[in-house]
């Protein structure tokens, strides 16, 4: 009989915001799996190993996704991800892959996941903290207020129709063009907040966008409001 694969959400970066459930499914499956080519060096298992240290003594799988969105490079990585899990699910093990945030959100994982299951495969979902309701908590502000919306946008791409959205706008995974962003952010006429490495080393927070930095790393989100809205 196959094993059961389980995609379980680490939270976004402090152990103590990873769920009891996060922990029994790592406690009970021989194998972790976790995005990179070195398990031990990645952000997601560390967080894991902070909250149960029981994921030291099992059976690591590393699965390399390239940051890239050359559809050619993402498919064959996506093909070589599912055919390393196969084996372990057919020798009839349990395999718990770790993500960051939560497993359902813009989470490379996914397309993983949904593969195999569509195969045949037994799979599960284990919800995590989402980042942007770690950073909103750490800041002390309300993402959503009464008939406020909500809008989260990969501001890896363009944002400027986002910006004239009502409600608040969670900027994830800028990257390269987080310069741009801050462009589009100090010409328009919005309260800004924003929160790198939330719950981790280095955690820096900026209110206004003139105090954003030159520079910022992955893990960063911007909270955009507009002018009057409570930050």
């Amino acid at each position: 009989m196959a094993g059961r694969l389980y995609g379980v959400g680490v939270g976004p970066g402090d152990p103590e915001l990873m769920t009891i459930k996060a922990c029994k499914i790592i406690r009970n499956c021989p194998v972790i799996a976790v995005p990179g080519k070195a398990p031990e060096e990645t952000v997601a298992y560390q967080i894991a190993a902070g909250a149960e240290p029981a994921v030291r003594e099992k059976e690591l799988l590393g699965i390399h996704m390239p940051m890239t969105k050359d559809p050619k490079i993402l498919e064959e990585s996506h093909r070589a991800a599912v055919e390393k899990l196969k084996e372990e699910l057919d020798a009839g093990k349990d395999v718990a892959f770790l993500t960051l945030g939560d497993p359902t959100v813009y989470s490379t994982y996914l397309y993983v996941h949904q593969e195999l299951r569509e195969a045949g495969y037994q799979t599960e979902i284990i919800s995590g903290i989402p980042s942007f309701c770690a950073a909103a908590a750490r800041v002390q502000m309300g993402i959503g207020e009464k008939a406020e919306q909500i809008h989260i946008v990969p501001a890896s791409y363009q944002i400027q129709e986002a910006l004239e959205l009502p409600g608040t706008k969670i900027l994830m995974k800028a990257g390269r063009q987080y310069q741009k962003v801050k462009e589009q952010l100090l010409s328009a006429d919005v309260d800004v907040v924003m929160v790198e490495n939330c719950g981790m080393e280095g955690e820096r927070i900026f209110h206004g966008a003139e105090e954003m930095p030159e520079e910022a790393g992955y893990y960063t989100l911007i909270f955009v409001k507009d002018k009057g809205e409570r930050v």
